[in-house]
């Protein structure tokens, strides 16, 4: 390659249902070929934000279902409801679950309704999201409309805009009202 010269290939594949790029700068001297690393990264996070953006523009949706699914009584409703917003392999953590599966899902959050009957789960505050990736702050209200408890849950969303895990963080009790 000629000294100042560079070249710039950009290759697209299929990957289990995603697109994988690569891509190659090439430059005659390497430190301008160093100089450029920094930049792509940048222009790369972006590229990835905005198919993020477009892929989960209806992450707050998604999410509100989410927490409406939880207060939901009627068990074949709240499965439908999960069913049209969760991957069915879906993960579920925080300080009372390890659950895989819609199923067990289901299951864990009649259990909860049989320990807490009447409680409702809100989303308060916008979705904050980057690349897949949400934080979504909650709380849990009693019969009455009182703070039981809240926290922020960390959903990741896949390729198909349904949300892959969720991971629960609650609030340490002393910031409850």
């Amino acid at each position: 390659m000629p000294p100042g010269s560079s070249r710039v290939t950009i290759r697209l594949e299929s990957d289990g249902g995603g697109t994988r790029l690569h891509l190659s700068h090439e430059f005659a001297e390497a430190s301008a070929r160093d100089a450029h690393v920094q930049g792509w990264r940048y222009q790369l996070s972006l590229f990835g934000n905005v198919i993020a953006d477009e892929v989960n523009a209806g992450a707050a949706a998604v999410v509100d279902t989410w927490f409406a699914a939880w207060s939901e009584p009627d068990d074949r409703l709240r499965e439908q409801a999960l069913s049209a917003v969760l991957d069915p392999e879906v993960g579920f953590r925080d300080r009372f679950s390890l659950i895989n599966g819609l199923t067990d899902l289901v299951d864990h959050i009649a259990a909860g309704r049989r320990f807490m009957p009447g409680l409702r789960l809100e989303r308060r505050g916008d979705v904050r999201h980057c690349q897949g990736t949400a934080l979504v702050d909650w709380v849990g209200l009693g019969t009455q409309g009182e703070e039981r408890f809240k926290g922020t849950n960390v959903f990741v969303f896949g390729a198909s805009g349904q949300i892959e895990s969720v991971t629960g963080i609650w609030a340490p009790p002393e910031h409850h009202r």
